[in-house]
């Protein structure tokens, strides 16, 4: 099969950027011609102004016609997109559609219904724009970059596509991560025919580690809607806490690093390669991850179930199903930090428990986010575009 993958890349790299590596050497691991199309974010700064980009996150006529010469020379037998924002646009399927290619469309966040991508606003989870045929509050609010102009541009590319029913006609199936996020989505106008769940996968086994050491561990972007501050306030409360070591990158850098130089239970290991995570992953005793909006599906988290490190998360979204409570890891209530702390007592307190739930993070993994699996609910979903498309 011929596959032409198509995604804007971020500036500072993320889970989505990643999925996009994986699934790309994956199919190409099992015999695929796959041809990537992408852009990246930091053509923004160096030759976009931002008044083109507001008008090519609506409609990009130069990738429009770029995506239609690369169907023209290639032949894909799909297009599978993974983020078109905001440089490609909703063009990439109007392209596909004039040659009558199938396509595939991934979600991996809510930027067809939330400004900022995320449902979340002023520290807790919003849904204010979700069933709004124009964003006006997240405009009010300022919701994507804190801009009135840059806010009204992504709400000006949702109701345009909207008012086109572009999300409707022009995408053969959407690739959702979880049930919540299919919920969610068809809460949001999609047709729940067209909505497939499959989940992110770890590319390569990492292969479990189940010699803890007596440390919690982090993982990830350095930023507010992270629960980063639920976690630096618990370790500031309690000094006899298990050490913390942050592993990451983001605006939140130099409060975990002041954090760090007054209390010595919590350490910043700065931006590492994937296999230095794999490392220290495997030797910690539980990963947190005390996110405060939704997620789509947090790659950390299936990353700590393959080292067979159990997971404690905020009781929200994704998270709470993908989490078993006293299963493959521990529920806290969102932003509480006593609920927090009391579930890492628990931890503490019940060994023996805390083993087997190490052997139950592994066969999670084992059993739903490896490679092989992933492949096989992948080709379904595009055997099924294909065969929809046809009829």
């Amino acid at each position: 099969m011929k596959i032409l993958m198509v995604h804007n890349r971020y500036q500072i790299q993320g889970g989505e950027d990643r999925s996009f590596d994986s699934e790309s050497q994956l199919l190409e691991q099992y015999g695929h011609q796959v041809f990537r199309y992408i852009r990246e974010n930091n053509e923004i700064a160096q030759t976009i102004s931002r008044l083109e980009v507001g008008v090519r996150s609506v409609w990009s006529q130069t990738d429009y016609l770029e995506i239609n010469r690369v169907i023209e020379e290639f032949s894909p037998d799909i297009v599978h997109v993974q983020n078109f924002f905001p440089l490609i646009s909703p063009s990439v399927y109007y392209a596909a559609r004039k040659h009558n290619i199938p396509v595939i469309q991934s979600l991996r966040n809510y930027r067809l219904w939330c400004l900022n991508a995320y449902f979340f606003r002023a520290s807790s989870p919003c849904e204010l724009c979700l069933d709004k045929p124009v964003a006006l509050p997240g405009i009010f609010h300022r919701c994507y970059r804190d801009s009135y102009l840059q806010s009204s541009a992504v709400a000006l590319m949702q109701s345009t596509h909207r008012l086109l029913r572009t999300w409707q006609k022009k995408v053969d199936r959407y690739i959702v991560l979880t049930d919540f996020f299919k919920d969610k989505a068809v809460q949001g106008g999609l047709p729940d025919k067209k909505l497939s769940i499959k989940p992110n996968f770890v590319a390569t086994d990492p292969g479990a580690a189940y010699t803890k050491e007596n440390f919690l561990l982090y993982v990830g972007r350095l930023s507010p809607e992270k629960g980063i501050q639920t976690l630096l306030a618990a370790w500031m409360q309690h000094s006899d806490l298990p050490t913390l070591k942050f592993i990451g990158r983001g605006p939140m850098v130099e409060d975990i690093q002041k954090v760090a130089g007054q209390r010595e239970h919590v350490d910043y290991l700065g931006e590492l390669p994937l296999n230095d995570v794999y490392d220290w992953m495997g030797k910690a005793k539980a990963l947190v991850f005390s996110s405060q909006w939704y997620e789509g599906l947090p790659r950390t988290i299936i990353e700590a179930f393959a080292k067979g490190t159990p997971v404690i998360t905020s009781r929200l979204g994704a998270m709470e199903n993908l989490v078993g409570h006293q299963y493959t890891g521990l529920h806290f209530e969102l932003g509480n930090v006593e609920d927090l702390v009391r579930q890492i007592r628990w931890m503490e307190a019940h060994p023996q428990e805390w083993a087997v739930i190490q052997q139950n993070a592994r066969k999670e993994f084992e059993l739903k986010f490896t490679a092989e699996r992933n492949y096989q609910l992948l080709m379904a979903i595009y055997q099924r575009a294909i065969s929809e498309a046809s009829r």
